[in-house]
């Protein structure tokens, strides 16, 4: 009988000798490795003392971003949400109020948006899903927390502040074709 796929491995009934027998070649190799690494170079930092350096590219900590005039970009159209593989992204619309053009973007707005945190997986997923460039993943660490409702973050943690000295710079994370798209004038949301 033939087989289906060319995968197949001849196995040998080939006789130990009496070293391979007692297991001394392969406990001498293994003793071999773990002598090895008691000479290389520690790996592990003080963490509170020194940070690690992490990569421009980094995911971590997400932040809702605001527009040059300090306006919340999300409309909540819901893409992020869809988007996630984790679902831990949550959101409830709302409509902007006559007075309120300072606060908002849009007419419609997120008035609850929260991430669980304890759900995410930090894919990025909700990043590329956003037309609006609301949401971006930041070099931050997510704090570590004894409670878990402590891990379901809001606006009022999400949203970066008003103040422009204050914001996240946000610009290496974009790739050159997206800063060559928004110089492009013509689309509206680049006004």
């Amino acid at each position: 009988m033939n087989s289906l796929t060319d995968r197949s491995k001849i196995v040998s009934n080939k006789k130990m000798t009496f070293l391979e027998r007692i297991y001394l070649p392969g406990i001498l190799q293994g003793m071999a490795i773990t002598f090895s690494h008691l000479f290389r170079k520690k790996t592990t930092i003080r963490y509170p003392e020194v940070k690690r350096e992490f990569s421009e590219i980094y995911r971590g900590r997400h932040v809702l971003k605001r527009d040059d005039e300090g306006r919340e970009r999300c409309t909540a159209c819901g893409l992020c949400a869809v988007a996630c593989p984790a679902e831990a992204i949550t959101m409830i619309s709302g409509e902007r109020k006559p007075g309120e053009e300072h606060l908002y973007r849009e007419e419609k707005y997120a008035s609850v948006y929260e991430i669980n945190m304890l759900r995410c997986i930090f894919c990025g997923m909700c990043e590329e899903a956003c037309p609006k460039e609301a949401i971006f993943l930041t070099k931050e660490l997510v704090a570590s927390e004894y409670e878990r409702d402590l891990f379901i973050y809001g606006k009022d943690i999400l949203l970066e502040p008003v103040d422009p000295d204050k914001r996240i710079d946000i610009s290496k994370r974009l790739t050159p074709e997206v800063l060559e798209f928004k110089k492009d004038m013509r689309h509206k949301h680049n006004k």
